[in-house]
């Protein structure tokens, strides 16, 4: 019970690697079109799968695709102007930690459990933190690091994987 609780918990690789591949995009000095190819080889994503993140970044308004020779993917807007809260929800159907919270239908238990109340704090606190984190405070702390100003954030708890570390790209595009 505990272990499913916490495999829903957790963003799926398209939350993940969407934000990872608009951080890429925002970390290019030059804010030149980037192939999707060079992002899927710094960011360690299949080519396949982030094709068809950007299609849905796209239509979220998040990516600009351009077709040519000097192609690629663009940022819609300045990096400090997008909220990771609008990656997650172009990409992810939820990040509630149980279904309940989205449809109370789905269990009986609803109107008077205790524990939804939890999940809805803890649902509600994961919400504040994407809304008020842009894909510019990512850059910079991805610059702080590069510079050795800052460590990671230790994430390791007692029985849990590490936290999934975010790719700084070592060339530029």
């Amino acid at each position: 019970m505990l272990i499913n609780l916490v495999n829903k918990m957790r963003l799926s690789t398209r939350g993940r690697y969407g934000v990872r591949a608009l951080l890429d995009v925002a970390l290019q000095p030059d804010r030149n079109p980037v192939m999707v190819k060079d992002i899927a080889r710094r960011q360690g994503i299949p080519v396949q799968y982030l094709q068809q993140l950007v299609s849905a970044l796209s239509k979220a308004g998040l990516l600009r695709s351009i077709r040519g020779a000097r192609g690629g993917v663009t940022l819609t807007r300045p990096p400090d102007q997008i909220k990771l809260s609008e990656i997650v929800q172009a990409l992810e159907r939820s990040t509630a930690p149980v279904k309940c919270l989205d449809d109370p239908g789905v269990c009986s238990r609803s109107d008077f459990c205790a524990t939804r109340d939890v999940w809805g704090q803890i649902d509600k606190a994961v919400s504040e933190i994407l809304d008020s984190t842009t894909v510019q405070d990512l850059v910079n702390k991805c610059n702080e690091r590069k510079r050795g100003r800052a460590a990671p954030a230790p994430y390791k708890r007692s029985g849990t994987r590490q936290h999934e570390a975010l790719t700084v790209p070592s060339e530029p595009h």
